[in-house]
């Protein structure tokens, strides 16, 4: 049964594709994949289930394609979750202890971020995630961890996550359609992050940009604190939907162009290096110049880099990110796109990939950026067992055993009077039933 509850499995739904993935904290603490399995996705279009059908066939070919793999049956799993739908709020709340004497526990806090799921949001909207960003006790600000100290008020801030109430519920329909339980809904730039950066990057100051097909999702952290999320409604689509109408080809040449011979700086491009293309049903082939086709990326782009700028501008850390700006999600893989966001944000750039938390003999296929969400939802879905569980610790065995030597003292105390009580009301029944 402990083995079991190693093992960990997360759905990874996207505008362009469909991830399941399964693996196992190892001795190290490093991820061991035990088996992924990928689709093509068709019914999500920026984060958002638009066709269930298409999408719960799009799911279950990739359960049983990795139950098949693995020889696992999948349970329950963790999803993560994405759209244009999703924005962040800050909040404080406060709670007033009874005694300066007594420490302030978990449970304290525990009580602050229920008192967060509670706030006013819009009507069809549901609280995702309450994150707490730091406390203050007594007046004394910048505390990242109360437990242990006294303090009669404790506060904190909290960055909080919401959406829309339909589009959770449509992801967990299509999950639960297919034989699973959703664990937990997890935000996915939150994943992300938590598979390619470093604590000293969270603490010198990062924006993690996670470019997927239909959106980009931002997370901005400085001093160990999330300090911004984001998800903006556009991404590697787009680039390939410019692409195939300024060009007059298909969607599918499109995207091989992109990928293929695209670049995102139309400068670096060659001037002399066509690519031909060829023409629909019989008609003549075209030629396409490279420097052409970059200049149409770098447009699109330029675009893109503007809005994640404008919502680092937002989270009021622009001067504090000494990391810089980290690239991961299948989007970041464009040719000469660091050296494009490096020049128009003034910020150092690097490509996460999330080969950091994974075992080493984990295959290269896997420890690519276009699976950073998928292998940061195992992660993160990791972490929060850990917490259930010692939760679950903390709360429950504890009282249960002082209840038991609470009502054993009782016993005592009394002179088996429980047992007394006990015999005489087994009598009166035994009795009643007698006449009847």
């Amino acid at each position: 049964m402990r083995q079991k509850n190693k093992i960990l499995a997360a759905v990874d739904i996207g505008t362009t594709k469909i991830v399941t993935i399964i693996g196992r904290k190892n001795e190290n603490g490093r991820l061991e994949i035990l088996g992924m399995s990928k689709t093509p996705s068709k019914g999500i279009k920026r984060g958002v289930v638009l066709n269930i059908e298409e999408t719960v066939n799009a799911i279950k070919y990739t359960i049983d394609d990795v139950q098949r793999q693995t020889g696992l049956i999948l349970g329950e799993v963790f999803v993560g979750i994405a759209g244009q739908h999703i924005k962040s709020v800050r909040n404080r709340g406060y709670i007033n202890r009874d005694s300066y004497e007594n420490e302030i526990t978990k449970q304290d806090i525990d009580a602050l971020i229920s008192d967060m799921y509670k706030i006013p949001i819009d009507v069809g909207e549901e609280i995702i995630h309450v994150l707490p960003q730091n406390f203050i006790v007594d007046n004394e600000t910048g505390v990242k961890n109360p437990i242990g100290m006294s303090g009669k008020r404790l506060e904190a801030n909290f960055h909080i996550v919401v959406g829309q109430i339909a589009s959770a519920r449509n992801i967990e329909k299509c999950v639960n359609r297919c034989g699973l339980r959703v664990s937990n809904l997890i935000l996915e730039p939150l994943a992300s992050a938590m598979s390619v950066l470093t604590e000293d990057e969270i603490e010198a100051g990062v924006a993690l940009v996670d470019i997927g097909g239909g959106t980009t999702d931002i997370a901005v952290f400085h001093d160990d604190i999330i300090r911004h999320t984001a998800i903006i409604p556009f991404g590697g689509n787009v680039v390939t939907s410019d692409i195939k109408e300024g060009c007059s080809i298909l969607t599918r040449q499109a995207e091989a162009l992109k990928t293929q011979f695209g670049s995102a700086l139309g400068d670096l491009a060659p001037e002399d290096k066509v690519v031909t293309i060829p023409g629909i049903a019989g008609r003549e082939p075209k030629e396409i110049s490279f420097k052409s086709l970059a200049y149409i990326i770098q447009s699109r782009m330029e675009e893109i880099i503007d809005a994640v700028l404008f919502e680092i501008e937002n989270s009021d850390c622009m001067d504090k990110l000494s990391a810089g700006i980290v690239l991961t999600g299948g989007g970041s893989l464009l040719k000469h796109l660091p050296q494009l966001v490096k020049f128009r944000s003034g910020l150092d750039v690097r490509i996460g990939y999330p080969g950091e938390h994974l075992a080493s003999e984990t295959r290269e296929d896997i420890n690519q950026p276009m699976y950073s969400t998928s292998i940061g939802l195992l992660l993160k879905g990791d972490e929060m067992m850990k917490n259930k569980k010692q939760e679950e610790v903390e709360n429950v065995e504890e009282p249960v055993e002082k209840e038991e030597q609470k009502t054993e003292k009782i016993r005592q105390r009394n002179g088996g009077i429980f047992d007394s009580i006990k015999k005489t009301i087994t009598d009166i029944f035994e009795e009643n039933d007698a006449r009847m």
